[in-house]
């Protein structure tokens, strides 16, 4: 592969893997539109690897606020940030089911402009009126262990390319009254087991391999990720502070408008 299309792939990861905005979709979609051949599950993969490693130094303090709390739990008091890191645990459950019968039943079968298109283009919908109904109230600390659930829930419908992992979860949360900024900051948390369960199987796949090029490949792209999504980060959060979901809306409606016209109509 190409130092170019992992710099592409990469920029593109970076940018719209905490964006409500699909980067399964759009790294689905760099093949298409710039010829080359599609990068694959495993380099798939190694990019949001990267993107994990952004988002733990982004939210570094709540992570080791979890492991602490984990600590103190084990001796027998409670802590709120055990109580976060459990809810990370019931909220990724159903993710880890979903996910275990679609790699086993469908396969690629989802991976097509058609489904990206609609699913792009339908929940960006969603999104929109979900933040402009939503009451923005509510902070993670406090999110009940139903709420978690719900929002884990959600997190299965990003098993459609197109739907974004990050924008259904925000969504899920602020249709239970949680402000923007406290949504996104969910949906990374809830990000890391996702990413570290996907990563470590694909990891092994490609360690029993051999393919020295691929794994060459799968570091380059992991950190050029890494570098794009800390940048990403930090814009979405600053601007969700202040303002809406809006841009990341209309951005989904001619994305995914774009590509239902060409595909029906070019």
């Amino acid at each position: 592969m190409s130092i170019e299309q992992l710099i592409v792939l990469a920029v593109v990861q970076g940018i719209t893997e905490f964006l409500p905005i699909s980067s399964s979709g759009h790294l689905i979609l760099v093949p298409y539109f710039t010829g080359e051949v599609d990068q694959g599950l495993m380099i798939d993969v190694a990019l949001h690897v990267g993107t994990l490693g952004a988002v733990m130094l982004y939210l570094w303090r709540d992570i080791a606020r979890m492991l602490v709390g984990l600590g103190r739990m084990l001796r027998g008091r409670a802590d709120p940030g055990a109580r976060l890191a459990l809810q990370l645990v019931v909220a990724t459950l159903p993710l880890v089911a979903a996910g275990y019968a679609a790699s086993r039943y469908l396969g690629d079968a989802l991976r097509s402009v058609e489904v990206i298109g609609w699913a792009t283009l339908g929940f960006g919908i969603v999104l929109w009126l979900v933040d402009r109904a939503g009451m923005t109230v509510r902070r993670i600390e406090h999110l009940s262990y139903g709420g978690a659930l719900f929002i884990g829930c959600s997190q299965v419908l990003a098993l459609i390319p197109g739907t974004s992992r990050s924008g259904i979860t925000m969504t899920a949360a602020r249709l239970l009254g949680f402000e923007r900024a406290e949504a996104a900051r969910f949906s990374m948390l809830l990000s890391i087991p996702a990413i570290v369960a996907s990563g470590s199987l694909q990891g092994l796949k490609l360690y029993q391999t051999g393919n020295e090029q691929l794994t060459v490949d799968a570091f380059v792209a992991a950190g050029l990720a890494l570098v794009a999504a800390l940048i990403a980060i930090v814009a979405m959060m600053g601007w969700l502070r202040r303002a809406s979901f809006l841009p990341f809306v209309l951005y989904r409606i001619a994305l995914g408008g774009g590509l239902l016209i060409w595909l029906y109509f070019g």
